[in-house]
């Protein structure tokens, strides 16, 4: 009876490309820091797709997603990170995807491909195992039985010959007798569970799912909102457009031309209270746009509330333009830090939505066309600032306008600096080279000085070594060479002051000692008492 294969060579290549890069990324990642080594395993990642799915270089849109995940994993070599390496994910899944997705899918149904390949890939060998199950039925060849029945004389055979010849020959019995099954620890447990975890990962893109059937986007053309008509959208925008009027009016007057606020109110309060809850506002005012003024509806087809609707985006843009101008008097008096920096491009994205929303309605737009945009300007956003450091930013702006350096700006805080970790190293490092008061100096280079040695000892691990934190610790040694380290670096606070010891406690005195007193010896007789009188 001929014996056939129960899988082709594709699917063992596949599967020893899975266990290859599981390995690889055991060997390079785990147990470790997250270094360049991670931009190391993506681009291993990307070479084992391309070598799994030649085809995929020759489709167009496969070859773009993989270009695009190229120049992510090259980013990676120098800042390896969370946002980076999900994009990257994205990009690499969307390559191996293109194949089989007609061109032009939007955004939409791409977004429900890449959670049930996130969801599914999850199985994916158990899925793998139960389709070559189903294929090995139809095939023809040896039971198993048959083949145990088939193994078991040569293998007995040979633990028995194995045996005598341990016996005879010292050699043979001390090769044996090295023989150990490797210990299980929770190390070795872990390890296994990370090499399975990235197989998987790794499988979604050499042999991806497919579904279907999709959801199709929520539409409201055709459908009458309840509540909403031609008169209330137009009593609507009057009034929103009063009311932003009213803020915009209070923010020109206070934010941008300077006037004095009233008494108890500071610009700092003022500024700080609006941000964050005007951005919320714009929200909803693009959502009011999108369901009340739809393409091709009743209303937007009418010039007064085309009109109506310019005024209010306009407001709008005023407004966030404002919450900006906030958050940056903000940041002039409190300082910059990440969460700060991260909300102005998150208002800037706001802003550009509500172009977006304002652009469709005037070119009758879809509802995926608008989608679409959004998805784009939002992964452009997120792919630049996986690549710069907002940490670093933020110390070398509050560095350079601190209070300590120019007079005029926040008051410089050491501790933000001393968390921000390496990337405020080299601000530190400036800071210290220009710094003109010596205990500013001191305590600047005591902070300085911890993180250049938590930075030292991460880069020397190569798995946790980083191209970007060895360009700063080039830059530290060409701003002030091999500084001596400040007295009592260790015995210092986050901000470089040195933390004085507890006085210690004056003891508390005990119970006052008893001295015994002696007892009184008995008397002696001395020689005149012992001799004899005379006529007795």
């Amino acid at each position: 009876m001929p014996f056939r294969r129960p899988f082709n060579i594709s699917i063992a290549f596949k599967l020893g490309v899975g266990l290859g890069l599981a390995l690889l990324a055991e060997r390079l990642i785990f147990g470790h820091a997250p270094g360049t080594t991670v931009g190391v395993f993506a681009l291993a990642w990307l070479v084992g797709t391309a070598a799994t799915r030649p085809g995929l270089v020759r489709e167009p849109r496969a070859a773009i997603a993989l270009g695009l995940a190229l120049l992510l994993a090259l980013a990676m070599l120098d800042r390896p990170g969370f946002l980076g390496w999900l994009l990257f994910g994205v990009a690499i899944t969307i390559a191996a995807m293109s194949a089989r997705v007609r061109a032009g899918e939007p955004a939409w149904r791409w977004a429900q491909r890449l959670v049930v390949q996130g969801i599914v890939g999850i199985f994916g060998p158990l899925i793998d195992l139960r389709r070559l199950k189903k294929t090995r039925r139809g095939l023809q060849g040896p039971p198993p039985s048959r083949l145990l029945r088939l193994a078991a004389l040569p293998l007995a055979g040979g633990i028995v010959f194995l045996w005598l010849f341990a016996s005879a020959n010292p050699i043979i019995a001390d090769a044996v007798g090295r023989l150990r099954l490797p210990s299980v620890s929770f190390d070795t447990v872990a390890r296994i569970v990370f090499c399975g975890l990235v197989f998987i990962m790794v499988g979604a893109t050499l042999s991806p799912r497919w579904r279907r059937r999709l959801i199709a986007l929520p539409s409201l053309e055709g459908r009458a909102v309840p509540g909403v008509n031609a008169g209330s959208v137009i009593l609507s925008l009057w009034l929103f457009n009063a009311l932003f009027a009213l803020q915009n009016g209070l923010d020109l007057a206070f934010l941008w031309s300077g006037a004095p606020l009233p008494e108890g109110v500071t610009l700092a309060d003022y500024a700080h209270r609006g941000a964050y809850p005007l951005i919320a506002t714009a929200l909803l005012a693009g959502a009011f746009v999108l369901i009340a003024l739809r393409p091709g509806s009743e209303t937007a087809e009418r010039p007064l509330v085309r009109r109506l609707v310019m005024l209010w985006v306009a407001q709008n843009m005023l407004l966030v333009a404002s919450s900006l101008l906030r958050t940056l008097d903000y940041v002039d008096a409190y300082a910059l830090t990440r969460f700060r920096l991260a909300a102005m491009i998150w208002m800037v994205l706001v802003g550009v939505g509500l172009l977006l929303i304002c652009w469709r309605l005037l070119r009758n737009r879809s509802a995926h066309w608008l989608i679409d945009a959004n998805v784009v300007a939002t992964l452009g956003v997120l792919a630049v600032v996986g690549v710069i450091d907002l940490g670093a930013v933020a110390a070398a702006w509050n560095v350079r306008h601190a209070r300590e350096v120019d007079g005029t700006g926040a008051a410089l805080d050491l501790c933000y600096l001393d968390r921000l970790g390496p990337s405020a190293l080299v601000s530190l490092a400036t800071l210290e080279h220009h710094a003109t008061d010596p205990a500013l100096r001191e305590r600047v280079s005591a902070v300085r000085y911890r993180v250049q040695s938590g930075v030292l000892e991460t880069q020397a691990d190569w798995r946790s070594w980083r191209w970007r934190d060895a360009r700063r610790l080039a830059r530290v040694h060409a701003l002030i060479g091999d500084a001596p380290a400040p007295a009592r670096v260790w015995d210092r606070s986050c901000d470089g002051v040195i933390v004085t010891p507890p006085r210690p406690l004056a003891p508390v005195p005990g119970p006052p000692e008893i001295v015994p007193i002696p007892e009184p010896r008995p008397a002696v007789a001395g020689p005149a008492q012992l001799t004899p009188k005379t006529g007795d």
